[in-house]
């Protein structure tokens, strides 16, 4: 009876857990026997932290009066016992409502003043600044109290015409959309501009967050829920009435803000329980919900698999009740199930490859020291054990020898410098290719193209000529980094036949993810510059709100591109550091050990003993190593934990207090 969804993202959660745990027991081994550089703590730092922090965003859209939010309840919080999210008739959900879990905060309703959209702040900037919510505390322990303190997402304020065009909620070019007016001519607009709920449940503590969104009039108005919020998550439902299939603003809403983004999309055909006619049989209903089935899959351009006729309503009674037949009557099922093994399969297969990528470096990054340290270890064993029964004099010329090999080594310095000015050059040539000042520049470019546009009917092509270019500049750090990589293979394959050294340029640094996040932002901004919008993109306050946006996206990806190379950069250039302090280390260690020899003829197979201990010791933690690494590889890889197996169960009544 337990929800499929939430067992489903109870396992991958368990599973990042688990992985999580391996990765920090090979950082401390790593660590404890000083075998990790600045660079691969960080690279595994940075992976534990993404496993133990990952997010799957899951977006709920529809249109008002649709089940939006009795679909939320019936999914994610039946085990309380009631509705959470207010689910009454008519409009409920007036601002966008971000459903998450924070341990450091106390549970809580974060509400964000409308108004704060006469200001040029985007959302992101003000989810920083505490000022600026109204934060009222949750009693998780009393649902019916619970549920009262989150009406507030429902209040609304009157306001004059004027002020609601300013806000964004009345737009002369399509009356249509506008909500009513009343004989004062005040206009219904919502009080808040977004909501955050901090609530303990275990879906959430998991790592999940539910996007639930108002109406189209909503959505449009506030321009980061299209190009920020809804593509950032993993996936969507789109939900629709069955009784009604789809309506105008239903497919209005589908072709501005969701038919083009390159997203998990699932469309719920809700309140497939009002088809229901005690006066027809019941195969006639039954073809009457394959019909609008089909042609809810031709009018949105979806395949009818990806369309799940459900009833919300019947479904969160169910699982109240515990009523295992109404709960299969509202087929709810076969979209949790959908959720769970098209979605969760995809997350799991990003984290798992970042891991196998991630330890696959520093196993060929620590792998390469032990191994160069235990050939150091061989040679020193080999020389002393052929100072058995030699006297003092070729003791001395042994020291002479290592004297001389030691000159002979430092003399590789210069070399490595040279190297190095070049290396830092070239780097330096790359990052400024992906700065910032370029996203500045090209964003003013953009913004003048649009000012002087007519209705910026030309905003489509200067757009997607700023996106050419800077995917252009993205290509060209790309090419910069192919060219570090290939002078730093042919440097260190010198270096490593001329003085020895273990020497390998990492793997070529890979920018192709973030062109890939340039084609996204592209593709819903996009959409956002059709002529539908051209009219609020005219007025100066949407154009900076609209340019701040874009630059703080574009900036994310740019930033991490530009973060990328300069890790690959300190992976390439500690490796250089470790073997020449490691080879220093060497040649005092054989000094010394000679220098021994020579005080006192009876130190020498003490001290053989003493090297032949610490061939040993490297030994073993090369064999650790390979069995910590083994682990992780077979966490990464291994099943999902069973379903029944987790230890954390989602009863199907009871309060949030159990949480």
């Amino acid at each position: 009876m337990a929800p499929s969804f939430a067992n489903k993202l109870d396992a991958l959660s368990a599973w990042r857990t688990g992985l999580e745990s391996r990765l920090r027991e090979l950082s401390r081994f790593l660590f404890e026997h000083d075998l990790l550089d600045q660079p691969g703590a960080e690279l595994l730092d940075a992976l534990a932290q993404r496993l133990g922090g990952e997010k799957l965003v899951v977006a709920f859209v529809a249109e008002f009066s649709r089940g939006k939010s009795e679909l939320i309840n019936a999914i994610f919080f039946a085990d309380t016992g009631r509705r959470i999210l207010p689910a009454t008739p008519g409009r409920t959900t007036m601002c966008p409502v971000e459903l998450s879990y924070d341990a450091d905060e106390p549970p809580s309703l974060r509400l964000l003043d409308i108004d704060t959209r006469l200001h040029h702040q985007s959302l992101g900037e003000l989810r920083g600044h505490a000022g600026a919510w109204k934060q009222v505390p949750l009693n998780i322990k009393r649902p019916d109290l619970l549920a009262d303190e989150l009406l507030q997402v429902m209040q609304t304020k009157k306001v004059p015409m004027e002020a609601a065009r300013e806000l964004g909620f009345w737009d002369d070019a399509r009356p249509q959309d506008n909500p009513p007016h009343d004989a004062n001519g005040l206009v219904e607009v919502p009080a808040w501009r977004h909501a955050i709920i901090n609530y303990p449940h275990p879906l959430l503590k998991r790592g999940l967050v539910v996007l639930d969104t108002p109406g189209l009039n909503a959505i449009g108005a506030e321009p980061e829920l299209t190009v920020s919020l809804l593509p950032s998550a993993h996936a969507t439902v789109f939900i629709l009435a069955a009784d009604t299939g789809v309506t105008k603003s239903d497919l209005a809403m589908w072709r501005d803000h969701l038919c083009g983004q390159a997203l998990a999309r699932y469309v719920a055909l809700n309140k497939i329980d009002t088809l229901s006619d005690p006066l027809s049989p019941q195969a006639e209903t039954e073809i009457h919900i394959a019909r609008q089935r089909a042609q809810t899959a031709e009018i949105l351009g979806v395949p009818e698999t990806r369309v799940f006729p459900i009833s919300a309503k019947l479904a969160l009674t169910a699982r109240v009740a515990g009523d295992a037949d109404d709960l299969r009557a509202s087929r709810i099922l076969a979209l949790e199930d959908a959720l769970g093994q098209q979605l969760l399969p995809q997350r799991r297969e990003v984290l798992q490859q970042a891991v196998l990528d991630g330890t696959a470096h520093i196993d060929s990054q620590v792998g390469r020291s032990l191994s160069d340290r235990r050939r150091q270890m061989a040679e020193q064993l080999l020389e002393l054990r052929g100072l058995r029964g030699k006297n003092s004099t070729m003791v001395s010329l042994m020291l002479k020898r290592v004297g001389a090999e030691s000159a002979e080594f430092e003399q590789c310095i210069s070399r490595v410098q040279a190297m190095r000015a070049v290396h830092t050059r070239m780097l330096k040539e790359a990052l400024l290719t992906i700065s910032n000042d370029v996203v500045r520049e090209r964003t003013e470019v953009l913004q003048e193209k649009l000012r002087g546009a007519i209705l910026n009917l030309g905003a489509k092509r200067a757009f997607s000529e700023m996106c050419g270019v800077l995917r252009g500049r993205l290509a060209e750090a790309q090419a910069k980094g192919s060219e570090i990589h290939q002078m730093l293979g042919a440097s260190f394959d010198k270096l490593n036949a001329e003085f020895g050294f273990g020497l390998a340029a990492p793997k070529a640094p890979d920018l192709s993810r973030f062109i890939r996040d340039l084609d996204l932002i592209e593709r819903n901004y996009m959409q956002y510059l059709g002529l539908s919008h051209a009219l609020r993109l005219s007025q100066g306050r949407f154009m900076e709100q609209f340019r701040r946006m874009l630059v703080s996206k574009l900036r994310v990806v740019f930033e991490g591109a530009s973060g990328e190379l300069e890790l690959w950069n300190k992976a390439a250039s500690s490796q250089i550091d470790s073997q020449l302090r490691d080879r220093r280390r060497n040649f005092k260690r054989r000094r010394e050990s000679l220098e021994r020899v020579q005080a006192a003829s009876s130190e020498l197979e003490t001290r053989i003993l003493e090297v032949e201990a610490q061939e040993d010791r490297l030994r073993q933690l090369q064999a650790r190593l390979a069995t910590l690494l083994a682990q992780v590889h077979a966490a990464a890889t291994g099943p999902l934990p069973a379903a029944d197996a987790l230890e954390i169960a989602l009863p199907m009544t009871g309060t949030a207090a159990s949480h």
